[in-house]
This record gives C-alpha cells, structure tokens and sequence, in this order.
C-alpha cells in the first residue's frame, strides 16, 4: 500500500504542474455553467412545479458538476496508457514490483484529484457568492453534507473503475477507439452529465439509476441539493459501493486475461 500512496503522490504533484491549463479550464467551465442555469431558468419560468428538482438545487448540481468535472468526466484519457498496450511498453510496467490494474487505478485517481484540486476552489468560491437561487447554496443540512464528501470518494472509485476496464479493453482490440466513444456517449446521457436524472422520464430514470453511470457524480450532487434522501440516499451509496467491487473485480480480471495472452517482441 505505501509504494501505490507514493505513486500517488509522485503522480498527483506532476499533475499539478499544469496551471495555464487549469486557468482556461476555470473560464470556461464557468461560462458554460452560467450558460446551464440560464437555460434550465428559461424553462423554469413556465411552470417551475412540473420538474422534479427545486431550481436552487439544480444551480448547485450544475455548480458542482462543473467545479469538480476533472473528478467525473468520462471523456478525459490518459493515451500513455492506451498506447502502452498497443506499442508495448507496458513491458517496462510489468518489470516493476506493482501490479499493473493498481499502478494505472492510482495513477488515473491522482491525475483527476490534481486537476479537480486545481479548479474545483475558483469556481465554488465565484459560485457561492451568485445571488440565489442561480448560485452555489448551502448543502441540504449537515448530515446531506457530511454524505456528499462520502459518496464522492466512491463516485471517484467508480468513475476511474469504469474507465479502467475501457483501459483494459485495449488488450482485447487492435483499436479501442470504438469502445472509447461508446463508452463516453453512454456514460454522458445515462449518468447526469447532460441532465440530471430526475429529469429523465420515470421508466428510463429507474433503469439509469441502476447502471454503473448512476453511481458517479449523480449521486453526490443529487445528496448536497437534497433531492436524494431517506431509503433512495441509502439504496443510491448501496449501489456505489456495489458497483465499486464490481467493475473493479471486473478490470482485474481484464487485466490477467490480458495479460495472459499479451505477446511483446515476438515471445
């Protein structure tokens, strides 16, 4: 464990070398986010009582959404790691005394801390001083709180879970490319990232909630707005930690089959 924490950190002060970047990321995750409650407020205006989210609480989800999207978003890939499977020097990573799933696990979770870390301050801190209803609130309660820091640490196991077995899957195809794009359409519509899944219609919403996307930023900011309390708030962290285990259990076994059969310089 002490060699994969000093990966992490080794990794996590690499990656936050990179402030130009984060800077032009701030700008313009802020307008975007402006641009959001904007247009969620156009449709408000009609009948504020049809939709299934109160609109104080979806400027927080959309605040929170853009302040920690280095920590969610599914179409951010490290290529390195793709391109150690197919032009084969993950040789090099094999020759370390680590195991290869738990070196890439840490290192994708360290670079998404580290760009999170990076922009997830400026935006809270611009948010919150927004007038209401349009900007960052108050969480729910202190309770709602104090879940939201939990299941966001299991959102961030999920969503670099996820994205380790399409890393993975590099073993199996001579092009991910293909795997990749699904991937990130599915994980966009059917986990929060372009509407929250409340607004989904009620058969297509149950079904969300029970996918490996649902377990990702929808649950951490559905619990800070409180939209999700009670028996859902439980039943919704019960899925998290089920869906952590499992695609986890899922990409460690990726890896061995992969690599079993990987095949470098001809033997």
């Amino acid at each position: 464990m002490k060699k994969y924490l000093s990966f992490f950190r080794i990794r996590f002060i690499h990656s936050l070398q990179y402030r130009s970047a984060a800077l032009a990321g701030i700008s313009t995750q802020f307008f975007w986010g402006m641009m959001n409650v904007l247009l969620f407020k156009a449709f408000y205006e009609g009948d504020p009582s049809a939709f299934p989210m109160g609109f104080a609480a979806l400027s927080s989800y959309v605040w929170l959404q853009q302040a920690f999207l280095a920590l969610f978003m599914t179409w951010f890939w490290e290529s390195e790691l793709f391109d150690a499977v197919t032009s084969g020097t993950v040789a090099y990573d094999l020759c370390r005394p680590v195991g290869v799933y738990a070196m890439w696990f840490t290192r994708s979770a360290a670079t998404r801390c580290a760009k999170a870390l990076l922009r997830c301050i400026p935006i809270l801190l611009v948010a919150s001083f927004i007038p209401a209803p349009y900007g960052l609130s108050l969480p729910a309660s202190l309770p709602a709180f104090a879940w939201f820091i939990l299941t966001m640490v299991f959102a961030l196991g999920n969503v670099v879970a996820l994205t380790m077995v399409i890393y993975m899957s590099a073993f199996f195809f001579v092009n991910p490319q293909g795997t990749r794009m699904v991937f990130v359409s599915a994980a966009d519509l059917l986990g929060g990232s372009i509407v929250p899944l409340p607004f989904l219609p009620d058969g297509l919403r149950q079904i969300c909630e029970c996918l490996p996307f649902a377990s990702a930023q929808n649950v951490p900011l559905r619990i800070y707005g409180g939209d999700l309390t009670g028996d859902a708030l439980l039943q919704a962290v019960g899925l998290q930690v089920f869906w952590l285990f499992t695609l986890t259990v899922l990409g460690k076994w990726m890896e061995r089959r992969g690599l079993a059969k990987v095949t470098l310089a001809g033997g």
